[in-house]
């Protein structure tokens, strides 16, 4: 069974990736208040996934035990998530929304094929090919060239 719809899901997280640092600079500025925006993205969030699990009726819930031998990094995935909403509230509107989101995903792309070349925090392995590199590579000098025009 082909997974390609799976690519149309990622396409449109990437236009929402492209739209949420402007929304929530913007929260933060009118606001005047960055960490209470920042609060607010995540409560926003919470209640999304809240009425997902309530849309999907939230089965197999995993018990206690089987809890237990998730891997201990796993755990804090949060922090990362904040950091980047940091980034939005702090960062964004400064260098602007095409090289703020350059940086992200470059920096998403680079280190993805890192992780997937040591089959780091769950990925399985996934040679860092020549074509990769050079991908990675080019995406580099692509935000050179949104961040400097």
């Amino acid at each position: 069974m082909s997974k390609w719809y799976l690519y149309g899901f990622a396409l449109l997280a990437g236009v929402a990736n492209a739209i949420e640092p402007g929304q929530n600079a913007t929260l933060a500025k009118v606001t005047g208040q960055p960490m209470l925006a920042g609060v607010f993205c995540f409560a926003v969030a919470i209640l999304c996934f809240l009425g997902v699990m309530a849309v999907v009726r939230w089965r197999d819930r995993p018990s206690a035990g089987e809890a237990t031998p998730v891997p201990r990094w796993a755990w804090p995935g949060g922090i990362l998530g904040a950091a980047v909403v940091l980034a939005q509230l702090y960062v964004s509107e400064q260098v602007g929304a095409a090289p703020f989101l350059g940086c992200v995903i470059t920096a998403g792309v680079i280190g993805s094929i890192a992780l997937d070349h040591y089959g780091l925090v769950g990925f399985a392995r996934h040679s860092a090919s020549r074509w990769r590199v050079l991908g990675g590579i080019l995406m580099i000098a692509g935000v050179a060239l949104v961040a400097g025009f």
